[in-house]
């Protein structure tokens, strides 16, 4: 069915009113139009509301989805892409196994999710995890251009059930019917950005994949939509590849935005479900006419929550509560105020410094009482990929550096921390990219500590990461390097034995 779509010019707003006031009544009216409604989410690792309850909070757009569909029934939700990894409850541990994004399977089974595509993170989790969480879930999934490695070659992958399998799919198709019987079918194909290496996935090329979807998807339906989890300018390419293609539900990029590419609409929600996009597509059976008007509504305190989502988010947070407890007396205290955003985006913290880098290492200091020279952390171990901006509570440094381990203090010869810091510097891009606290280089490029040029024969002290001292990321910095003196590790009762409490005790210092 290729026809040519001709689209509607795009309006939207920004919009916090409950979810029941949004919808107004259909602008195309009479015989053979069918109204769609399409609710898009992406990059979301938190199933419950944050920031105390203000927003977010995935039974809160399964109850704008319900609400939508009680008065028209042809709605679907979809995620565009990251949604397993990273997140706190994913690394906690269920008779000795870590959570590893089971959690989100399991209220996305409860929302009745329609379609998923992948997003770079969920290849964070290990082949066998992944099969796991794609076994477990009850919803379908779709790409066109990654690929499952096997001992028998490249091959979909696939939800595995006791007698039966189920690839993912290039595309899938849907019908939908109105009050008046009138029938359309409308297909999704899904692309996924190669950021993310792994030896068991095999990524294809975005734009030839896009457009080889969208050709067989047309030949069975009436139009066809993108979701995709590429970079705002992947998705521009796509659309300028595919220009009878009249919406890119897309992810990737944590802010919302609403833009045109030709004629195509390229939506992107806010991160964490701050919000979703409602999109209202209305299509005509004899003009071959396509509105789409899309709302972005904000996720609040101001809107309910389903019940029966809800108890399932409650199953999990409760399991935090008690394992953070562990930790922390009381993980809600609101312990600072980010005045200007925290960026713990994961591209940051991997290339540059940042604000959020330079209060973890300022905390590892002073965790011992600042009798250190500098402090020093990988750039991968912080894991929100989000920005933290007003109240900060302590659940929140805990989604920070989910993984947490221990503050070392380390005396090493000036010679291995100046080729520390150099290789730190070289892995621009990766998680052994360092943050840091009193380091930097002058003009010459040549490493000092407070302006004063680091010397290869003097001794310094230094606050690491204990991960950094595993030599994974680094690989010559492990405990028996000869240029290393001595460490020390902190006792269970002091505040760097967890780079969390390190945190809360230098933040909690600030309100003295």
């Amino acid at each position: 069915m290729r026809n040519f779509i001709l689209l509607a010019l795009v309006g939207y707003f920004l919009s916090s009113c409950e979810a029941l006031q949004l919808y107004p009544e259909d602008p195309i009216k009479g015989a053979g139009a069918v109204t769609l409604k399409f609710v898009q989410i992406n990059d979301v690792y938190e199933i419950a509301p944050m920031n105390g309850g203000e927003y977010g909070g995935l039974a809160r757009v399964a109850h704008i989805r319900d609400s939508i569909k009680e008065r028209f029934p042809n709605t679907y939700m979809f995620l565009a892409g990251d949604f397993l990894n990273p997140s706190l409850i994913g690394t906690l541990k269920i008779d000795g196994e870590r959570v590893n994004g089971k959690q989100m399977i399991d209220v996305l089974n409860a929302m009745d999710i329609d379609l998923v595509t992948f997003g770079n993170h969920e290849f964070d989790l290990s082949e066998e995890d992944l099969q796991k969480r794609l076994n477990e879930s009850n919803f379908s999934w779709t790409t066109a251009n990654v690929r499952h490695v096997t001992e028998s070659g490249l091959m979909p992958f696939a939800r595995q059930w006791k007698y039966t399998t189920a690839p993912t799919s290039d595309f899938s198709t849907f019908n939908a019917v109105d009050a008046d019987g009138n029938e359309i079918k409308f297909g999704v194909f899904g692309v996924t950005l190669p950021s993310n290496p792994k030896e068991y996935v095999s990524y294809g090329n975005i734009y030839d994949n896009s457009v080889r979807a969208y050709d067989l998807a047309i030949q069975k339906a009436d139009f066809v939509v993108g979701l995709t989890h590429v970079s705002i300018e992947e998705d521009k390419e796509i659309a300028s590849r595919l220009r009878a293609l009249p919406l890119i539900m897309g992810g990737h990029e944590h802010y919302n935005m609403l833009i045109k590419e030709g004629r195509t609409i390229i939506a992107k929600a806010d991160a964490n479900a701050k919000s979703v996009y409602v999109h209202t597509l209305i299509y005509n059976l004899r003009t071959k006419y396509l509105h789409i008007n899309s709302e972005l509504v904000m996720v609040t305190d101001k809107i309910a929550s389903s019940a029966k989502v809800e108890r399932v988010v409650s199953k999990w947070t409760d399991l935090v509560d008690t394992q953070l407890k562990e930790v922390v007396e009381n993980p809600e205290e609101i312990i600072y105020n980010a005045s200007s955003p925290l960026d713990g985006t994961d591209k940051s913290n991997r290339s540059k410094q940042t604000n959020i880098g330079e209060l973890i290492t300022r905390s590892m200091a002073y965790a011992y009482n600042d009798n250190v020279d500098g402090a020093l952390v990988n750039g991968g171990s912080i894991r929100i990929d989000d920005r933290l901006v007003g109240d900060i509570t302590s659940i929140d440094i805990f989604r920070v550096l989910p993984f947490g381990g221990s503050v070392l203090k380390v005396d090493l010869k000036g010679s291995l921390l100046k080729e520390v810091l150099e290789y730190g510097t070289l892995q621009s891009g990766e998680g052994a990219y360092l943050q840091r606290y009193k380091f930097s280089q002058n003009g010459k490029g040549d490493w000092q500590i407070n302006d004063k040029p680091i010397s290869n024969n003097k001794t310094y002290t230094v606050a690491f990461s204990d991960f950094l001292l595993k030599g994974l990321d680094i690989p010559f910095l492990t405990p028996d390097n000869k240029g290393i003196v001595k460490i020390y590790t902190p006792k269970d009762n002091e505040p760097a034995t967890d780079i969390r409490k390190a945190i809360i005790f230098y933040l909690n210092s600030l309100k003295k």
